[in-house]
């Protein structure tokens, strides 16, 4: 039963998010993807790996940080006072791990940004990629729910997407409810149809 002053999960509100097209935004991780079709140039894939890559902003650097942050906050709580058992040491030694090999993928990519710029633009004969198994998951939004289910939420010409979002957002908002519920500065000022005359005071 929920404390006093919190509210439970079935009284919160539906949250409502939109979630772009793939397309919508070509430099996130999805639209990348979206661009990296057999058919791309081999500049415009070096050209999304160095994006990837970036050291400053490139999404793979981010992530290695990130998982370095984990790795560093676990360490902060390390003991050894048990050799025997120590799960604290065990959780550190596999985000390290995590973090060295991230640190060993933004090499390879670095390596791999020349390497796309000489690959042939010309698409080779399906037999010879039956040799070699093909590594994506299909395992995005966009993959799941298909290119026709996601573009089918995207705003059309006449509509707002600023004023979509603003309107999901006060919908889903929690005092959204208590909103509605209030009567407005209109519906205060009338009386009700339903109410009864005014009486008269009473005399003593």
């Amino acid at each position: 039963m929920p404390a006093a002053g919190e509210a439970s999960n079935s009284d919160m509100p539906l949250q409502i998010r939109y979630l772009p097209h793939p397309s919508a935004d070509p430099y996130s991780a999805p639209g990348m993807i979206a661009r990296l079709t057999e058919t791309a140039t081999p500049h415009e894939v070096a050209g999304i790996i160095k994006e990837v890559n970036g050291p400053l902003v490139g999404a793979l650097p981010q992530l290695t940080e990130l998982v370095a942050a984990a790795a560093d906050w676990t360490r902060a709580r390390l003991t050894f006072e048990n050799p025997h058992h120590n799960p604290t040491f065990e959780t550190w030694t596999r985000l390290a791990a995590a973090t060295r090999l991230l640190r060993d993928v933004q090499e390879e990519l670095g390596v791999a940004e020349d390497m796309v710029a000489a690959c042939p633009a010309e698409l080779s004969e399906p037999k010879y990629r039956d040799e070699v198994p093909a590594l994506r998951t299909r395992e995005l939004l966009s993959d799941v729910l298909g290119d026709d289910a996601i573009a089918d939420t995207e705003p059309s010409a006449d509509q707002n997407p600023e004023a979509d979002r603003q309107q999901a957002a006060r919908a889903s908002s929690p005092h959204a409810a208590t909103r509605r519920a209030a009567p407005s500065a209109d519906a205060t000022s009338e009386p009700p149809a339903t109410a009864p005359p005014p009486r008269s005071p009473r005399t003593r």
